[in-house]
């Protein structure tokens, strides 16, 4: 049976992602250093409210309230025992939310970093990986998820981890990483690595691409280089709503509503099927986007200096497809992902 989101991928030339989930939790009275998934059991009401947040905005796929609701980031609040659980009732949560929309909605099982290491240079193995991804996977499928989304991962031992834990679970799966160091991960995987990696995955994912990182124009450059692999699987841009500015005791991110429309209509016009918001995007710059995909018609794919002119400039000359040094070092004896 055809998944729910490769149905909607088959009627649609683009769907419409949510925004941030800890910007908008900090904003209903979470508190730095506690975990957002705990918040599944003590205020539902407020994580049904973020779901409906990204559906009344007209978001055609959102993502649970797990990213860090697996055993090795729950140890840090004492709840690794209840990684299943948790990630169980946050898909529950979500899975009211969408059944009442009145529409088909997507309901997707975030999945974030472990948080750890992998061996030789910490203590974390491909199997441990496995088994920990593969844990949270079987709540959120227990919980009603249509379909897993990993994302914000750096290395692609990781992803490789988590791609042979979903085809346990038996679920399909996005997946995202974050190209957050001057076009690579922090492990240093490029957009173009990254394309060979999914497709050599024994269980791809669905649609993959990119999330958070330092802005929109860093993650549409990102985009372009997915694009320029000649890929044909769907790409997924989740970019930043700006760039993180502190203020007043907080962090604040300045991408504007207005902003945020520019940015998903070029994230459409780049090659994304999937657009949405990551760190800072709030309902507001939800709607804006939806208004802009509705109602522009596509536009060629811009270059690069459309995008700095329009979103404005990179935060780094490195672009991680090749031209810069690090490939250098890279054709003297580094490893490619």
């Amino acid at each position: 049976m055809t998944d729910a989101l490769t149905q909607l991928l088959q009627t649609r030339d683009w769907l419409m992602a949510d925004g941030a989930t800890g910007t908008n939790l900090f904003n209903m009275g979470l508190t730095s250093g506690d975990a957002p998934e705990m918040w599944n059991e003590e205020h539902p009401d407020r994580i049904k409210a973020l779901y409906k947040f990204a559906v009344d905005a007209g978001s055609d796929i959102f993502l649970t309230n797990s990213f860090g609701g697996n055993a090795a980031r729950l140890k840090l609040h004492g709840a690794e025992k209840r990684a299943r659980e948790i990630s169980r009732i946050s898909a529950e949560l979500g899975r009211d939310v969408a059944d009442a929309s009145g529409r088909r909605v997507v309901v997707a099982g975030s999945v974030g970093p472990t948080g750890e290491i992998f061996a030789p240079m910490g203590t974390l193995t491909h199997e441990l990986a496995v088994e920990i991804f593969h844990e949270q996977a079987e709540g959120l499928k227990e919980g009603g998820a249509d379909v897993l989304w990993l994302e914000t991962i750096s290395a692609p031992e990781e992803y490789r981890a988590a791609a042979e834990a979903f085809a346990r679970a038996g679920m399909p799966w996005c997946g995202t990483m974050s190209f957050d160091t001057a076009g690579r991960t922090m492990m240093g995987m490029t957009s173009a690595q990254m394309v060979d990696m999914v497709e050599a995955l024994e269980n791809p994912p669905i649609a993959f691409g990119a999330n958070c990182g330092v802005g929109a124009s860093d993650l549409l450059r990102t985009v372009l280089g997915f694009a320029a692999q000649g890929t044909e699987r769907p790409i997924i841009a989740k970019g930043n709503a700006g760039i993180p500015k502190y203020h007043d005791g907080h962090i604040h991110y300045d991408g504007t509503p207005e902003l945020m429309a520019e940015y998903a209509v070029l994230a459409r016009d780049c090659g994304a099927a999937i657009i949405g918001g990551c760190c800072g995007t709030m309902p507001e710059h939800l709607e804006k986007m939806h208004e802009a995909l509705s109602t522009r018609p596509r536009g060629p794919r811009p270059t690069l200096d459309e995008v700095t002119a329009r979103l404005g400039g990179f935060s780094s000359a490195a672009d991680g497809t090749g031209d810069d040094e690090a490939p250098k070092r890279e054709r003297r004896g580094r490893r490619r992902g």
